[in-house]
């Protein structure tokens, strides 16, 4: 499988098997959106994800996009870096695999510059989800 294939097929299996996921991190987002509008998105979001249980989840989800894409981890994956990290602008999974390192975003939130500003991203799990293989 190339890498627009593994990109495919590891997107279509969050939406499909990760959708409440991805909608809870969403949800978080909301819930933080306006102590993030200024300060940064980054603490308020982990600190949602961690009360609701969601960290947890993250590399659940990385390892089943992962092997649906054909492809296997070198190690079982932890909700902490490199594989999970939380940014100003949402989640981040990372997973170095043979044809490149598959990244994984779900784009909570965008920054904007002049003024800094921390505005709400995509408002579902399809318009908020960025797969690459870089």
């Amino acid at each position: 499988m190339g890498t627009e294939g593994l990109r495919t097929a590891a997107r279509e299996h969050l939406l499909s098997e990760h959708r409440d996921l991805l909608a809870a991190t969403l949800a978080c987002a909301d819930r933080v959106a306006d102590a993030a509008r200024e300060d940064g998105a980054r603490g308020p979001l982990r600190e949602c994800l961690r009360e609701r249980g969601l960290l947890e989840r993250f590399p659940a989800a990385l390892s089943g996009a992962v092997e649906a894409a054909g492809q296997e981890l070198p190690a079982a994956p932890a909700p902490a870096p490199p594989y999970v990290v939380v940014t100003d602008a949402g989640v981040l999974l990372r997973a170095t695999l043979p044809p490149g390192r598959l990244v994984v975003t779900v784009e909570a939130f965008t920054v904007e510059r002049n003024p800094r500003r921390y505005v709400r991203g995509g408002e579902t799990p399809e318009a908020a989800l960025r797969v690459e293989v870089r």
